[in-house]
């Protein structure tokens, strides 16, 4: 694949996972208020009765926050690796949901936006937005480390300095 043609999936990847994060938040955080996302919260049984209202209140905004760092290309690298460890968690939350036979209302997109539970749509849908994660990242990364360094320190011998120049300042022998 040449460099171009790279570059333009890897921004339209950049840019799809930016937008899921931040339709995810703006759903939770502003479509709906937010003690329907408490509510879904409360389904999972994994955080105590008193974390549930901070966490839904605080959530989605992180989610949209770090959506539009994505969306705009901002330290692409770092925030792409925080969503794509913020896709791994929920993915094994999910996991952990399904093995200890958990029925959550996942409240990925709102309240109620998965109705079947913890089922193959669901898994697939976060298995994909994980590889998608993935992709992005490693891509991001690996550009990193392909391109040059802006300025380089290495020391500098006494011979490859520029003859000082005489002015009023200068010791005349």
């Amino acid at each position: 694949m040449n460099r171009r043609l790279s570059g333009i999936a890897l921004v339209t990847g950049r840019l799809a996972l930016g937008g899921i994060f931040l339709y995810a938040g703006y759903v939770k955080g502003i479509q709906e208020p937010w003690p329907n996302f408490a509510a879904s919260l409360y389904t999972w049984k994994v955080l105590p009765d008193a974390w549930l209202e901070p966490v839904a209140r605080i959530l989605p905004w992180v989610e949209m926050s770090l959506g539009l760092a994505a969306v705009t290309g901002i330290l692409a690298r770092w925030f792409s690796s925080i969503l794509t460890a913020m896709l791994a968690f929920f993915l094994c939350l999910g996991v952990w949901g399904f093995a200890t036979g958990r029925k959550p209302d996942c409240g990925c997109f709102g309240a109620g936006s998965s109705e079947g539970g913890l089922d193959a749509k669901w898994f697939s849908e976060h298995a994909a937005m994980l590889a998608l994660g993935l992709a992005v990242s490693i891509g991001y990364w690996m550009l990193a480390k392909r391109r040059a360094p802006v300025f380089e320190l290495r020391p500098v011998s006494a011979d490859a300095l520029p003859d000082a120049e005489v002015g009023d300042a200068a010791i005349a022998e």
